[in-house]
């Protein structure tokens, strides 16, 4: 019987002499892109990319969701990085959390618990630090007002959701969670069955929430998504939204060859990129031989391995994220992860504001006494995002990160090495074959890299080829950016067939035709 076919896939870099965008949509790096056009830097992009996304991939983010976001300051030749990941309702507690030991652990490796209570519907709820974090990113080191950088994503709302193929993959595999609330399922699932391609998923509460928004930020949502948290049995209360503050943390700064990497700390996938970079500088440069792979892959290990003894807890698989990056004319960049953390998050479409929400409870532990236990007021501190920006002689030469929950951390330093161990240009960095260790008994390997890497790294421990594709979800997928020979570039993953890179332009939203049966 013959085996699987094997594909490979490419997808060259988009190249622009005034700025660049890449998001894992691309519609949401136009948006991104008509800000830099339109005089904005690259954190108004990413804010406008941000927003974006959260219309053209719901499953992934939005206003309901958190994340994490490194700029460089081009002006102040320095990282600054802001957090605004979710936190616990004021009274939660493990009591609400009972473990249940018949159901499979959660993706983030914790025990399960009754009625997976902490990953779907209204319990598995964290305060969402988007509307203020996007807010407090303008605030702090934009340019233009909210009204200018919500537009583009108020423009592809009023539009509606396009849906195509991926869509439609993306809603069949959240159905069950997705039919247990009825807005979710009215909105997704018409008749019973997954949207299909070529209808429009019509959402004006959410256009109706960006424009809330964009006239009053975080506070004017504050009231709206608290009374649609009451409706349907969150704990959240208002007091929880209003306390809610997005926080400036310290980028560490590790140098690596000729450069320096800029990236988030122990609240982020940070501190196992660092650890992985002390394996990478044992390698010689331009050597991608089955050493190098060998050293990557030992650099992986340790990692995870320090990682689960300061979290305490089992290792899981992946997750859903979204990535954008950007850089602009004057040399600032910006790249920002967000996530609802499972695909479609809790699968809870709050019912007035039009917003999908998180269940980044399942970030945390449900047993108690552990580092990660569930408790009152509790901010997530030990997320896989990773976004992460390189300088070098005090100018930033690449921004990225990447989605997959625990595969982000790999991909984003493998990507890393690739370009300054190797002196890969950005496609071709993307678009190599890389391995992905997260943590689980096997190492994965792209089988490209070939017999003789395969023979290396199984010397060390199991080893599994396995190749990228767009589902199942084997590997992350980086979105970056980057100033070669004088030019700004943008790429992304080849597996995730929606992304794409924008250069400064104008916006325009391409006009779709909606069937019957979708909710207008």
């Amino acid at each position: 019987m013959p085996g699987p076919e094997t594909w490979t896939t490419t997808r060259p870099a988009l190249r622009a002499g005034d700025g660049m965008v890449a998001a894992q949509h691309v519609d949401a790096a136009r948006a991104g892109a008509a800000i830099l056009h339109a005089g904005g830097n690259a954190v108004d992009a990413a804010v406008a990319a941000a927003l974006s996304l959260g219309v053209v991939e719901p499953w992934m983010c939005g206003l309901g969701g958190s994340g994490l976001m490194v700029a460089w300051l081009a002006g102040e030749g320095r990282a600054v990085g802001l957090d605004f990941q979710g936190v616990l309702a004021g009274n939660a507690s493990t009591d609400a959390y009972p473990v249940d030991p018949d159901l499979p652990r959660t993706l983030m490796g914790f025990p399960a618990v009754r009625g997976q209570a902490n990953v779907i519907g209204p319990g598995s709820i964290t305060v969402p630090g988007a509307p203020r974090g996007l807010q407090h990113a303008l605030d702090r080191w934009g340019s233009r007002d909210r009204g200018t950088v919500a537009a583009p994503a108020v423009a592809l709302a009023d539009r509606g959701h396009a849906a195509n193929w991926f869509t439609t993959l993306q809603v069949a595999l959240a159905m069950d969670g997705l039919a247990r609330d009825a807005t979710s399922a009215a909105l997704w699932l018409p008749g019973g069955n997954p949207v299909q391609p070529g209808t429009v998923v019509a959402n004006p509460a959410l256009a109706s929430t960006l424009r809330l928004w964009a006239e009053g930020g975080a506070d004017a949502l504050a009231g709206p998504i608290a009374g649609d948290l009451a409706a349907i049995g969150s704990d959240i209360v208002r007091s929880d939204l209003d306390a809610y503050r997005a926080v400036e943390r310290t980028v560490d700064a590790v140098p690596h060859r000729d450069a320096v990497v800029h990236a988030p700390g122990p609240e982020s996938g940070g501190a196992r990129l660092r650890r992985f970079l002390r394996d990478a500088a044992t390698v010689r440069p331009g050597d991608l031989g089955p050493g190098t792979w060998a050293a990557y892959a030992r650099g992986l290990t340790t990692a995870w391995a320090e990682h689960d003894v300061r979290m305490g807890r089992d290792v899981g698989a992946g997750t859903c994220t979204s990535h954008l990056s950007v850089v602009d004319r004057w040399g600032n960049m910006a790249t920002l992860t967000h996530t609802l953390l499972n695909r479609f998050g809790s699968g809870v479409t709050l019912p007035g504001t039009g917003l999908l929400t998180n269940d980044a409870v399942g970030y945390f532990d449900p047993r108690p006494g552990r580092p990660t236990s569930v408790a009152g007021g509790k901010r997530i501190d030990a997320s896989n995002m990773c976004p992460t920006i390189v300088t070098r002689n005090g100018a930033a030469v690449l921004a990225v990160g990447a989605s997959g929950g625990n595969h982000i951390v790999p991909a984003v330093a493998q990507v890393v090495a690739l370009t300054l161990d190797h002196g890969l240009p950005l496609d071709a960095a993307l678009d190599h074959p890389r391995l992905d260790l997260s943590g689980g008994p096997a190492l994965r390997m792209d089988p490209r890299l070939g017999p003789d890497v395969a023979a290396r790294l199984a010397r060390d421990g199991a080893v599994v080829a396995d190749q990228r594709t767009v589902f199942p979800k084997l590997y992350a997928c980086p979105t970056a950016v980057a100033v070669e020979d004088g030019a700004c570039v943008g790429a992304c993953d080849p597996s995730l067939p929606v992304a794409g890179a924008a250069a400064p332009g104008p916006f325009v939203v391409e006009a779709v035709t909606q069937r019957a049966g979708v909710q207008a």
